[in-house]
């Protein structure tokens, strides 16, 4: 039976996600399309043309048609699977980004892994240590990491670590020199990735911890934490088994409504650092008006916003299974 209601709720939440992921693409291609600027200029250059030219460039890449005309064009070959041809690199979207969301995935992926792992357990000692000067240093480091901007962050860690000490690098995902595969790689990578991973996850850190903390301290205080402890439960069993587990929902929903904020700052960090994603082709889309592949990350971002919403709701219904029945 339980099974049966949390497989209706996966069903239910999947034909909710169609329609609004069908409604951010239309979103994102209008405004794009209303935006100032014209990508026929950015593809001609600085130089004068003369207006036949102009048009001949306009209509070879489908610019001079009405916006709903495009728009259903889009549609027709997003569902073909067919995401476009970069105007600026003048290849399909799809290789372009292809070639480009596994470094995007590498520092995401570990900056918000990093940030729930380390956010959780510095919420769990505060909250066991509550007043105490390691409660009071983890909600002072919470406050920084919240307040402090990801980009800012990022230059002060390569003014300090690669240009003032030399200790890590501050440019690129990889060394030119470092072999393609094996140990000497991976080590090679990791050196690459430390500075840029932990200025996209400080921010993502303090917010989980935060979370976390209140969270917990809101179930330390219930009755059954008080009749745990008075079975002689140990404070190991009553913090992991009962308390944590009583608090995840909330922490879940934090890390799950914040992938889309790890992808967005992940394009600022990625321009800092020179790392070779997808943020960093978006930030370079933006400048050059290549609609085409700004639209297609534009839709990679919201369906990652989408399934990952999806995901932390049926965490949530099989954590707590009054959800599904709401």
């Amino acid at each position: 039976m339980r099974s049966g209601g949390l497989a209706l709720y996966t069903l239910v939440r999947l034909l909710q996600a169609i329609p609004l992921l069908l409604g951010v693409i239309v979103v994102n291609f209008v405004l794009i399309q209303l935006a100032p600027g014209d990508p026929a200029t950015i593809l001609i250059g600085d130089y004068p043309a003369p207006p036949e030219y102009v048009a001949q460039v306009r209509a070879e890449f489908g610019l001079d048609q009405p916006i709903p005309t495009r728009l259903v064009r889009y549609l027709g070959q997003i569902v073909q699977g067919n995401l476009g041809y970069s105007f600026a690199n003048r290849q399909p979207v799809a290789g372009l980004i292809a070639e480009r969301v596994g470094a995007t995935l590498q520092l995401t992926v570990t900056a918000l892994v990093a940030a729930s792992v380390l956010g959780i357990l510095l919420g769990l000692l505060a909250a066991r240590q509550r007043g105490t000067p390691l409660d009071l240093g983890s909600q002072a480091i919470s406050l920084f990491g919240y307040s402090i901007p990801e980009f800012w962050l990022g230059q002060l860690l390569i003014v300090v670590f690669a240009v003032s000490l030399g200790w890590l690098p501050s440019q690129g995902n990889r060394s030119l020199r470092a072999p393609p595969e094996g140990w000497a790689a991976f080590t090679d990578g990791l050196r690459y990735l430390l500075l840029p991973a932990v200025a996209l996850c400080f921010r993502y850190l303090a917010i989980i911890a935060r979370m976390t903390r209140a969270s917990l301290l809101e179930v330390l205080g219930a009755d059954f934490i008080l009749a745990a402890r008075s079975r002689g439960a140990s404070e190991g069993t009553i913090l992991f088994v009962h308390a944590l587990r009583n608090a995840a929902a909330p922490i879940v929903t934090v890390i799950g409504y914040n992938v889309g904020f790890v992808l967005a700052g992940s394009a600022l960090i990625e321009t800092v650092f020179g790392w070779p994603g997808i943020g960093r082709l978006l930030f370079d889309s933006i400048s050059k008006r290549d609609y085409p592949v700004l639209m297609a990350i534009l839709l990679l971002i919201s369906a990652t916003v989408v399934v990952a919403n999806l995901i932390t709701d049926l965490l949530y219904a099989a954590i707590d299974p009054r959800v599904r029945y709401q």
